[in-house]
């Protein structure tokens, strides 16, 4: 059963047309790229996945608008600037013309983690996620995404694996999941997409 797409966090959402900044080019077409690759996309049940996202500042970023997996070319009006967040009350606030992806919280937490993370990069391959569960970083199977419980979750990697040096995780409890992180957009998306490549190389 896929797991994704549903917002589970309570959203304090102002809704304007679009947002602009100069992050924004890099992260269209980074984005788009993970599309193409496949690492972003849409299940056949309608359902998107996939998303990534770029700190401004210590207590904003940049990521993508919720369900917008199916999109294989993104515009400004797909992406939506979190302002905010507050784990334990589960809450995010953002502006755009969408709401901001249902995994936000578990990338607020990992800026909130470390200043060194400047982008991140989640990504659903189902093959990748067999492969690589417990071979890298990974969650408990029973902590499911886009909750206050994953967002901690994220923190217990950071002290009890070496996630802080490989900067990529298995998300056990969101089927096909997986997370890279950077301190640039390309840094972080080009650990999935050698990850990718190496796979297909076996």
């Amino acid at each position: 059963m896929y797991d994704d797409g549903v917002i589970k966090y309570h959203c304090e959402w102002r809704q304007e047309v679009t947002v602009h900044c100069d992050q924004l080019k890099t992260l269209i077409a980074w984005r788009d790229r993970l599309h193409t690759a496949g690492l972003i996309g849409i299940y056949p049940n309608g359902v998107g996945f996939g998303n990534v996202s770029h700190r401004l500042t210590p207590q904003h970023f940049l990521i993508t608008g919720t369900q917008t997996g199916h999109y294989p070319v993104t515009t400004p009006k797909h992406y939506t600037l979190v302002e905010g967040w507050d784990i334990p009350q589960n809450k995010v606030c953002c502006v755009g013309s969408l709401k901001a992806s249902s995994e936000s919280l578990t990338h607020a937490a990992l800026y909130e983690y470390s200043p060194d993370i400047q982008a991140i990069v989640h990504v659903h391959h189902s093959a990748l996620w067999a492969t690589y569960q417990h071979k890298l970083p990974t969650t408990r199977k029973t902590v499911p995404y886009g909750t206050p419980a994953m967002a901690y979750e994220m923190w217990r990697l950071f002290q009890d694996s070496d996630l802080s040096g490989r900067k990529l995780l298995v998300m056990a409890g969101h089927e096909d999941g997986l997370i890279a992180f950077g301190r640039t957009l390309p840094e972080a998306a080009t650990r999935l997409l050698k990850l990718l490549a190496t796979s297909l190389d076996v």
